[in-house]
């Protein structure tokens, strides 16, 4: 009896994964400075068994450092400390992508680095507070409507962050179009009052997202390039419209066209947020045509029939992860999964982060 479709392995791209069983991106806020030290390396070593790792949400630019801690790809002490993670990972066989997170709005000015800015689609300031270190949460900073120079600037951020990543060993990137983050933003009418090229109808809300998907592609190439969307997503303010389904699946075909990595679909039903109705995943994942990765509460007999059923090739799984790096043995044996200390997701130090039994 063969082993179920899950454990088996996958070619992405330009390379093969050991297993279906995908670690998706989740914030932790442990670099310091906004670069990832010696424990990030830890942290994501512990977990290399995963078939694909994809990192927490880097930022491609000093504007897009929301959070406290978060990292960076965007100067030479980031690219270094990145390479000490991949080889790391790739030591132990993993592979391994970089998010590239660009808060927007989602942010407070006294968590960017000097000289940075606040940027989004619109003056349209996040309706929840943003956590500063010694402060506490905060009011969001209102953002600065991004004119056609910041909006060009945003857009190199991309590339040449895509760049930086496999200049540091990745073996590739996932654009982070989703929870209510800079190119959500623009998607959403809620964040995107835009009057220009870059709001009001579909073709332009999606322009944003597709041109740095673009840019990304030809930097490094579109087997390297994953993109993640979130369709009826509320986090971060977002909203869903009449034209939710044309946006996503006019954006899904176009990026189809690019020959990317993968397209990844977040569905945070089983944490308390809106259903994502099957009818869009499917019409996302016909339009798209590529590798399809799912998400959402999975377990290891629902991972393997979903893809037994053609639902999609790869499956993320997220806060089981953090509580047990080596998920992939415990989804294959049964055993019981550890729980997760939930005070511990976003505080510094290796507590809750690297000190899970390994």
């Amino acid at each position: 009896m063969s082993q179920p479709l899950l454990f088996q392995p996958f070619r992405l791209g330009r390379i093969t994964l050991s297993n279906r069983v995908v670690m998706a991106p989740m914030t932790r806020n442990r670099s310091l400075g906004n670069v990832p030290g010696e424990i990030v390396a830890t942290y994501y070593a512990q977990r290399a068994t995963a078939g694909l790792l994809i990192t927490e949400g880097v930022s491609p630019s000093p504007n897009g450092v929301g959070y406290p801690r978060i990292p960076g790809l965007y100067n030479a002490a980031q690219i270094a400390g990145w390479r000490a993670v991949n080889e790391a990972v790739h030591a132990k066989g993993g592979h391994i992508f970089a998010q590239l997170m660009h808060t927007g709005r989602a942010s407070h000015v006294n968590n960017l680095p000097a000289g940075a800015t606040v940027l989004a689609p619109s003056a349209v300031a996040l309706p929840e507070a943003i956590y500063v270190d010694g402060q506490g949460n905060l009011p969001a900073t209102l953002p600065t409507a991004m004119t056609e120079a910041q909006i060009e600037s945003a857009l190199e951020e991309y590339a040449q962050a895509a760049a930086n990543a496999v200049e540091a060993g990745f073996d590739g990137v996932e654009l982070h179009g989703a929870n209510g983050y800079l190119m959500d933003q623009f998607l959403n009418a809620a964040s995107n009052v835009r009057t220009d090229r870059w709001g009001g109808s579909v073709e332009n809300r999606i322009r944003f997202a597709l041109e740095a998907t673009k840019r990304a592609a030809a930097r490094i190439g579109a087997d390297r390039v994953g993109i993640r969307l979130s369709p009826y997503g509320a986090f971060n303010g977002m909203n869903t419209d009449a034209d939710t389904d044309a946006l996503y699946t006019t954006l899904a075909g176009e990026l189809g066209k690019l020959g990317l990595a993968y397209i990844h679909i977040v569905d945070h039903s089983a944490m308390g947020a809106p259903q994502v109705p099957a009818t869009i995943k499917a019409a996302i994942r016909k339009a798209f045509g590529g590798t399809y990765i799912l998400s959402g509460g999975y377990d290891a007999t629902r991972a393997d029939a979903d893809l037994q059923a053609g639902l999609g090739e790869l499956v993320a799984f997220g806060r089981p992860f953090i509580a047990n790096p080596t998920l992939v043995a415990k989804l294959q044996s049964g055993a019981a999964l550890s729980p997760p200390d939930f005070a511990s997701f976003y505080t510094p130090g290796p507590e809750g982060y690297t000190d899970y039994a390994a």
